[in-house]
């Protein structure tokens, strides 16, 4: 991996900082980390696709290397997709791949939709495009741990004392279930869960993955998935908070659009099952960019 340079853009609310990696010829690949509030270490395994084109990592505004304001207004949808926008516009990427993971698929669907010339394609990984259907399917996944922690979760849940230790224990069951099952975590996915800018993922998001109280637990994209114009890959792992079938469900209703499910991975197949899902993206991205459609769009 060559560092090419990183440094900070400003946008609505501060500076988000940003690192590009590697000089290839290749259509860019802009990645946008999950969370909300969650920063980008966890993807650093995609930084393997540098070897033939700029892979561009950044941290969006309230967490990791960016600007930390202390103003709960900038915590919207809407200044997200803008501030990708913006970013997009002060690196000069007239061409490129987004590639979102989990909220980050929120984030480029908006964005696809309302800015569609020059992406390449969109890839959606462990996607939540519909928030009532993740949180129904949190509900049976929940089911499926011990009813001492089902009944502990429950509990704290109902008494609003989710920042316990006690709370945070039962969740992290969830998650070695459902969200990574690589025992120990490594560094880059230990770093991102340690960092999560809480402020910004729970006024968002919530106290837990399945649990949403916050500003996006109506979001919906699935009446305008047919509006996306570019090629979609869909991708998700078999034991996926985001689950196959609700991924095969938004695939359904997006022309143009492939699915890969991995067989042996929850919510980061990028890291539970890496040299596969790095081939998986690199051969999706080899054919759309061989697509004379595609590339006469660029034209």
């Amino acid at each position: 991996m060559e560092l090419v340079r990183q440094g900070y853009v400003p946008v609505t609310g501060g500076r988000v900082w940003y690192q590009v990696v590697g000089r290839g010829d290749g259509v860019p690949i802009l990645l946008l980390h999950g969370g909300p509030g969650a920063p980008h270490d966890y993807l650093e395994p995609l930084a393997a696709l540098a070897a033939e084109r700029p892979v561009i990592f950044y941290d969006q505004l309230g967490c990791g290397q960016s600007d930390k304001p202390d103003d709960p207004s900038l915590w919207t949808l809407e200044r997200f997709v803008a501030e990708l926008g913006q970013l997009r516009r002060a690196l000069g990427l007239e061409r490129m791949h987004l590639l979102g993971q989990s909220w980050g698929t929120i984030l480029g669907v908006e964005y696809a939709l309302r800015e569609p010339t020059g992406i390449a394609s969109l890839i959606l990984a462990d996607p939540c495009l519909s928030i009532p259907r993740w949180l129904d399917d949190a509900q049976r996944l929940l089911r499926e741990l011990p009813a001492e922690t089902q009944a502990t979760i429950q509990a704290h849940e109902a008494a609003g004392t989710t920042d316990s230790a006690t709370y945070q224990a039962a969740v992290f069951e969830y998650y070695k279930l459902f969200l990574c099952r690589l025992d120990p975590w490594p560094d880059y996915v230990q770093r991102t869960h340690d960092n999560l800018a809480l402020n910004v993922y729970n006024q968002m998001w919530g106290p837990s993955e399945f649990t949403a109280t916050g500003s996006v637990k109506e979001y919906d994209a699935t009446m305008r998935l047919g509006h996306l114009r570019m090629p979609v890959l869909y991708l998700c792992g078999r034991y996926d908070e985001a689950t196959p079938a609700a991924t095969a469900w938004y695939q359904s209703l997006t022309p143009r659009a492939q699915i890969v499910i991995f067989e042996n991975s929850a919510h980061l197949p990028h890291a539970e099952e890496p040299e596969q899902y790095l081939q998986v993206v690199r051969d999706f991205i080899h054919t759309v960019e061989a697509s004379p459609v595609v590339a006469s769009s660029f034209q």
